[in-house]
C-alpha cells in the first residue's frame, strides 16, 4: 500500500516555536536564579555571622535566627538514615529540576503556574547546592511559640512552601473558572 510521506515542520517554523519558548521560559529561569542567589547568600550569611546552635531573637517569643544543618530532608525526615540520603536526595532534587523546566518550556505562559514552579526550582536547586558542596542543608530561621516550634528552614524552603501555594491557588482558580 502507498504511505504519504510524514510533514515535518519547515526549519523556520521549528526555530519560531524554539525562540518562542525559549522567550517564555527565560523570565522564570531568572526568578529561579535570584531565588538560588538570595538562599545561597543569605545562607553564608548564617554560616559567617551565626554559631551552630546559636540563636539571636529578631522577634522575641516568636522568630529567632538560629544557624541548624539537615543532612535529611524536609522537616529532617531521614535525617539519621547513616549519609546514602544524601546522594539520593541529590538525585531527587536534580531530577526535580529537570521535570520543572519541562513544565516551564510547556507552561512558560501561565504567569501564576509558572511562578509557583520556578519558585520551587530555585528552592530545590537551592538545597541541592548544599548537599553537593557541604553534604547537609543550612538553616537557620526558627518560627516557634511558648513550647511549639516549627522546624527551622531556609530561604529555599520559603521560596518551594510559596510556589506550592501559588501552584494550589492556581489549579482552585483553574477548576473554580471550568464550572
Amino acid at each position: 500500500p502507498h504511505t504519504a510521506p510524514i510533514a515535518l515542520p519547515s526549519e523556520t517554523a521549528l526555530a519560531r516555536s524554539t525562540s518562542r519558548a525559549s522567550r517564555s521560559i527565560t523570565p522564570w529561569l531568572l526568578l529561579a536564579l535570584a531565588v538560588i542567589m538570595l538562599d545561597q547568600l543569605t545562607k553564608n550569611m548564617a554560616l559567617r555571622g551565626l554559631a551552630p546552635g546559636q540563636r539571636v531573637p529578631v522577634i522575641g517569643g516568636w522568630f529567632d535566627l538560629t544557624l541548624l544543618y539537615n543532612p535529611g530532608a524536609a522537616f529532617s525526615l531521614l535525617a539519621s538514615a547513616g549519609g546514602w540520603q544524601r546522594n539520593c536526595l541529590i538525585g531527587v532534587g536534580i531530577a526535580a529540576a529537570c521535570v520543572l523546566v519541562w513544565l516551564l518550556w510547556q507552561h512558560g505562559s501561565q504567569r501564576l503556574f509558572a511562578t509557583g514552579l520556578a519558585l520551587i526550582l530555585g528552592g530545590a536547586l537551592g538545597n541541592v547546592i548544599d548537599r553537593i558542596f557541604l553534604g547537609q542543608v543550612v538553616d537557620f530561621l526558627l518560627l516557634y511559640h511558648r513550647d511549639w516550634h516549627w522546624p527551622a528552614f531556609n530561604v529555599a524552603d520559603s521560596a518551594i512552601t510559596v510556589g506550592a501555594g501559588l501552584l494550589i491557588f492556581d489549579e482552585l482558580r483553574r477548576v473554580r473558572r471550568s464550572r
